[in-house]
């Protein structure tokens, strides 16, 4: 998945850091109800990894309870991503 695309579809908006506070939450809340609603896997991480990138995902075992392979997706791109923040991007 495109995450630009992901963006601009829920935001409607390139650049969502540009909308106010309420645009911005109801951005926020169209891509809950899209992660709510979407049944395709691959989808579902797509737009829970937005999700976390905008500090707003749920925990993996919330968001992926019935779905043990992204859980575990979601798990270990948690850990490369405090990782890298941690340590940079070369060790």
């Amino acid at each position: 998945m495109d995450l630009d695309a992901l963006i601009e579809y829920f935001f409607e908006t390139g650049d969502p850091t540009e909308l106010g506070e309420a645009e911005f939450e109801r951005g926020l809340e169209r891509l809950r109800i899209g992660f709510a609603v979407e049944r395709e896997p691959g989808r579902r991480f797509a737009l829970w990894t937005l999700m976390e990138a905008l500090g707003v995902a749920p925990l993996p075992a919330e968001a992926f309870a019935k779905e043990p392979t992204l859980k575990a997706a979601a798990e270990d791109y948690l850990a490369a991503a405090f990782r890298l923040e941690r340590f940079g991007e070369s060790e």
